[in-house]
C-alpha cells in the first residue's frame, strides 16, 4: 500500500465513518461475513485507529464487529443451507467425479469444520466462505453458532485492538495490512499447495 493509496484510504474511510459511525462497522463486516466481497477487516482494523484518536469507543466498536459477524456469518449459512445445497444437488452430484469429490470435501468439513468456522475469521478468503460451506455440509446450526460466535470476538478484538495499538501513525498502520494481508495469501497458497500434493499423491497410490 503505497503512500498516496494509504491516504486516498485514510481520506475515504475517515470520511466513511464521519457519516455512518458505528453502522459502518456493522455493515462493513456483516455483508464480508454474508459472502460479499467487502472489506469488513480493513474497516474494523480503522474502528480501532479512529478509537485511539477518541473518534469511536472501542469497547463499542469490538461489540458491534462482532454483532455483524455473528448475523453475516448467519446468513452465509442461511444462503449455502438453501441455496448452495440445492444447487449442488442438481448439478456436481449427478456427474460421479464431482460426487466423489464433493462427498469427501462434505465429510472433511463435517469433521473440522468449526476449527475453518474459527480460524477462517482470521484468513481473507476462508471468511467470506466459511459460513456458506457450513450451511451447504449441513454443518448443525448450534454447533456452527457457537464457533461463529467465540470466533467473531476474538477475530474482532484482535484488529480492534491492532488498529488501536497504530492509532498514533496511520502510515505504521497501512504497512501493517499490507505485510498482514501478503501473510495470509501466502498461507493460503501453501495450503492449497500442499493439498493439491496430498490429493495427487493419495490418487496415484490408489492406481
Amino acid at each position: 500500500m503505497s503512500g498516496p493509496v494509504a491516504e486516498t484510504l485514510f481520506q475515504f474511510l475517515t470520511g466513511f465513518f464521519a457519516h455512518y459511525g458505528y453502522w459502518a462497522i456493522f455493515f462493513g463486516v456483516m455483508l464480508e461475513n454474508a459472502g460479499l466481497p467487502v472489506p469488513g477487516e480493513t474497516v474494523l482494523i480503522f474502528a480501532g485507529f479512529l478509537a485511539y484518536q477518541g473518534g469511536l469507543r472501542l469497547d463499542r466498536a469490538i461489540g458491534t464487529a462482532v454483532l455483524g459477524a455473528t448475523i453475516g456469518d448467519s446468513l452465509g449459512y442461511c444462503l449455502g443451507r438453501f441455496g448452495g445445497a440445492a444447487f449442488v444437488e442438481k448439478y456436481p452430484k449427478r456427474l460421479p467425479f464431482f460426487a466423489r469429490q464433493f462427498a469427501r470435501a462434505e465429510a472433511l468439513f463435517l469433521r473440522h469444520g468449526h476449527l475453518a468456522v474459527f480460524f477462517g475469521r482470521f484468513i481473507t478468503g476462508l471468511r467470506i466462505f466459511a459460513g456458506i460451506l457450513a450451511g451447504m455440509f449441513r454443518m448443525r446450526y448450534l454447533s456452527f453458532l457457537f464457533f461463529n460466535f467465540t470466533g467473531a470476538v476474538s477475530w474482532a478484538t484482535t484488529f480492534g485492538c491492532v488498529g488501536f495499538a497504530f492509532g498514533r501513525s496511520w502510515e505504521e498502520l497501512a504497512h501493517f495490512v499490507r505485510e498482514f494481508h501478503r501473510l495470509t495469501l501466502a498461507v493460503v497458497g501453501a495450503a492449497v499447495l500442499v493439498a493439491a500434493i496430498v490429493y495427487l499423491w493419495r490418487r496415484r497410490s490408489s492406481t
